[in-house]
């Protein structure tokens, strides 16, 4: 019951705040897929001949379940460029919806599936055939053929649509994509996806995003007044989670220690429930499949404890309040845990090892800005010191 009364009280909240945004004309509009149409088309017309070598528009329906296919069939080498306007809905009266980059997801043939870190991506064919796309939420990937973990009946609840523009060149993606800019733009898609070629993969040295959430460009390394070597992590609207593997024992000296700077949470609301659970955190994987996640709360108790509120990630993930509300917000401060004391009070007998560092960025339900930064990552005990 208690759980429910939270559910119905952050909804209600959300609802009257999508009601005062759109009283006060203060409503993100939705893309006009018309005018993106002829804008994109324009570009299309005005493309120096020989620079393409075919193209196709597909629209996609939120409501649709994976795979779609499109009519272009690639050959492995070929060089790709997709943009994407609209929104996918999980919630109207809620205000709750999804970029295309994010619930957009690719494949081609029965190679593994991708997506891109914003609303246009090119990439290189790896494999031979049909290029598909599927949507993503509310479902999710059990493998990275595309196979689902729930019925595909659930994606009857959104809705919504994505208009796709499918772009093969003759030459590279990026030359390609500089002269077609050449001749204009709409929108800055052009510009957008050229400088995000140009700039190449932003992954930190060592680290690498979990598959079925997909890549993104969330994290980043930098430099920082107080620590030489920091990732930067900074999300709105979007959701990734970056992982470091490692191997050790856990017993009752296993800790876990960091430096992080909080600059702005996601969230304004209590993050236990689905449709506010947008937050930013440092976790660790074991070797029976669970994590425990630490985060910094907008508004629940340090110390509080619960299951992660997503269908998809119930009995996998267990979150603990370990900082709350905005006192300290934009300082450093210094963290230490220790792992087996935290996962015996909170989740039961304690499993064998540590197998994974997590950082974590959700801001895709509330689409607020979050930003931190994390530096001096430690996991260590009696006998090893594992430094990240």
């Amino acid at each position: 019951m208690p759980g429910m009364i939270n559910d119905l009280s952050v909804a209600a909240t959300l609802f009257l705040r999508a009601m005062g945004r759109k009283l006060l004309s203060k409503s993100d509009p939705e893309p006009d897929l018309e005018k993106y149409f002829s804008g994109m088309q324009g570009l299309l017309d005005r493309a120096p001949e020989g620079l393409i070598q075919d193209y196709e528009w597909l629209d996609m329906q939120g409501n649709r379940p994976p795979w779609v296919a499109s009519g272009t069939n690639l050959q492995v080498g070929d060089e790709v460029s997709c943009f994407m306007a609209g929104r996918v809905f999980a919630s109207r009266p809620l205000d709750i919806w999804l970029s295309p980059a994010l619930q957009v997801w690719f494949r081609v043939g029965d190679g593994e599936i991708f997506r891109g870190a914003q609303n246009g991506h090119s990439f290189i064919a790896k494999e031979n055939g049909a290029l598909q796309f599927g949507n993503y939420f509310p479902n999710d990937w059990e493998n990275l053929q595309g196979e689902r973990q729930q019925d595909d009946k659930v994606y009857e609840i959104s809705s919504g649509m994505v208009r796709i523009l499918i772009i093969r060149w003759h030459e590279s993606a990026i030359q390609s994509l500089r002269e077609m800019l050449s001749r204009g733009d709409f929108d800055g898609y052009l510009k957008s996806e050229i400088a995000r070629l140009e700039v190449g993969d932003t992954t930190p040295k060592g680290w690498s995003y979990l598959w079925n959430v997909g890549r993104s460009a969330i994290f980043h390394h930098q430099r920082s007044e107080t620590a030489d070597d920091c990732i930067l992590c900074q999300t709105q609207g979007d959701t990734g989670i970056l992982q470091k593997k490692v191997d050790m024992v856990l017993d009752e000296t296993t800790e876990i220690s960091w430096q992080w700077c909080v600059d702005q949470l996601p969230s304004t609301l209590r993050e236990d429930t689905v449709p506010s659970h947008d937050y930013l955190s440092i976790a660790v994987e074991f070797d029976n499949g669970r994590d425990i996640t630490y985060y910094w709360s907008s508004t629940l108790s340090i110390g509080t404890g619960y299951d992660c509120p997503l269908p998809n990630w119930q009995g996998k993930e267990y979150h603990v309040v370990i900082r709350s509300g905005k006192e300290g917000l934009g300082e450093w401060k210094d963290e230490r845990r220790n792992l087996f004391d935290d996962y015996k009070e909170y989740m039961g007998e304690p499993p064998a090892r540590v197998v994974r560092v997590w950082l974590i960025a959700n801001s895709a339900f509330q689409r607020n800005k979050g930003e931190c930064k994390y530096a001096n990552i430690v996991l260590h005990n009696k006998d090893m010191l594992r430094v990240l």
